[in-house]
């Protein structure tokens, strides 16, 4: 798996989008989809 540096600044963010336990990998992979599931509407609304 890949390892990616974080500054400081987006771990902040990332700390403020956690929710209970949520590991900073599920984090990602949920905003990954999200990002992928809004690509794909818009690729199909034309």
């Amino acid at each position: 798996m890949a390892t990616i540096d974080l500054d400081e600044e987006t771990i902040d963010r990332l700390d403020r989008l956690r929710v209970e336990d949520e590991s900073y990998d599920e984090i990602v992979t949920e905003l990954i989809s999200i990002y992928e599931t809004e690509e794909r509407t818009l690729f199909h609304s034309g």
